[in-house]
């Protein structure tokens, strides 16, 4: 009696540990990960690393001297092949975090060639490998996608000067474009990748703060025409942007005089009964401003967009003025300014796009693994990205859903708050007078 009572029990307890599980992982995705996903990869690992490491060439031989005759060795021991040592793994939220000490002689390079091998032995989402100091490699594992339903933290009516939460990245924070820390922001992707929705979102976030922002959108203004009622000026052509563009240069060399007077370095030193509004420029469609028809004329209107651009992203972050150029493609064959305006932009955000040139010119120049990444981005994954971090590697994230209806009722909602540049009235007045 005791044996069926005893199954009885445990098949209770089975169905009991199912409930609770699938309910946690609808409810608590956290809390399912630490109770259950966890221990479970911790065996996977544990139980799997001596041969899996032997299968990806991650182990290395020792044995004792042997002495060879023809084809035949006479003395010695067989080679045993050991692998790295590896720490207790560590779990973090999603996933889980050791460190392998390297044997002497190996490298890293084969744990980053074995990285996808390892996430389906480990059956995990994917697998990373750094390597922060010589003698060790640390392997992060991520159990699931984090990006597929992003956390959305509660928005305050707080905020931060220009500093926008636009989504959520892979490691469980928050997505942040802060400009006082990374001024000047390249973000490429092609149709339906999610470009446009960040661009709404970051709006949406600068909306309520006291920054002028201005947007230049050559393709009519079908983009940011609509959230037109707080922004400063808007130029829906490239006649249009070099008058724009011009009027911020314009106001860079009067704010650059003030300073002076003041002996200070940037506008951030002055008083702030003295310091001017900071500007935030929206760039959509970059190629727009640089390609021609071959004219005289055409070609010299690109140019000076090229150079006011250029002149802004090099004076623009001690000054107040900062920039988010956004574009479909992004590529050298665009002309040299392009190439020299991509240095000075220091925020890299790359969507899925359709060549593999503008990846490379977006990440190519800050980690190779990044570029990869970037192209294996699914036309499903709207809004997924990979974006340059402050450790000098990447990392993935993906903005929040923010349809222009929403940013476009946002930006009619603070336009009587919007700060004016008297910079600019020369555009408005033009403008009102065509129409």
């Amino acid at each position: 009696m005791e044996r069926p009572i005893l199954l009885a029990f445990a098949l209770a307890l089975l169905a009991w540990f199912l409930v609770l599980g699938d309910r946690l992982r609808s409810q608590r995705p956290d809390w399912q990960w630490y109770l259950t996903g966890y221990p479970r990869t911790l065996l996977r690992i544990v139980s799997t690393w001596r041969k899996v490491a032997l299968i990806n060439d991650l182990s290395v031989s020792y044995g004792s001297s042997r002495r060879v005759v023809g084809d035949m060795a006479v003395k010695g021991m067989p080679l045993r092949r050991q692998a790295p040592r590896i720490t207790f793994p560590r779990p973090v939220p999603g996933g889980l975090v050791l460190r392998a000490r390297l044997r002497p002689g190996q490298t890293p390079a084969p744990f980053l060639e074995a990285a996808e091998a390892l996430a389906h032995a480990w059956r995990v989402y994917a697998v990373r490998i750094v390597a922060p100091e010589r003698g060790e490699v640390v392997i992060s594992v991520t159990a699931r996608d984090p990006l597929e339903k992003p956390f959305i933290s509660p928005s305050g009516d707080g905020w931060v000067l220009l500093s926008a939460v636009v989504g959520a990245l892979e490691t469980g924070g928050t997505w942040v474009l802060d400009f006082r820390r990374i001024p000047h922001w390249l973000i490429v992707g092609a149709t339906r990748s999610g470009k446009s929705t960040l661009l709404a979102r970051l709006v949406t976030q600068l909306a309520p703060q006291p920054v002028a922002l201005v947007g230049i959108d050559c393709k009519g203004g079908m983009e940011l025409g609509l959230f037109g009622e707080r922004l400063a000026a808007l130029a829906t052509s490239r006649s249009e942007a070099v008058t724009v563009l011009g009027g911020l240069v314009t106001e860079l060399q009067e704010r650059m005089h003030n300073c002076r007077l003041a002996a200070a370095r940037s506008i951030w030193e002055l008083d702030e009964e003295e310091r001017p509004v900071p500007v935030v420029v929206l760039v959509d469609e970059l190629a727009e401003l640089y390609l021609s028809n071959g004219s005289k004329e055409d070609k010299a209107e690109a140019e000076q967009c090229s150079t006011y651009l250029l002149r802004l992203a090099q004076l623009g972050a001690a000054l107040g003025v900062y920039l988010v150029v956004a574009g479909q493609r992004v590529g050298s064959d665009l002309g040299p300014g392009v190439t020299a305006l991509r240095a000075q932009l220091g925020g890299r955000i790359c969507h899925r796009v359709n060549d593999g040139a503008t990846a490379e010119m977006t990440l190519g120049d800050i980690h190779k693994d990044a570029v990869v990444v970037a192209q294996s981005i699914e036309a499903s994954e709207q809004g997924v990205a990979v974006m340059a971090s402050d450790s000098g590697g990447w990392v993935r994230g993906r903005s929040h859903l923010t349809t222009p209806a929403e940013a476009r009722d946002t930006a009619s909602r603070h336009a009587e708050s919007a700060p004016a540049l008297l910079c600019l009235t020369k555009v408005a007045a033009a403008k009102g007078g065509a129409e």
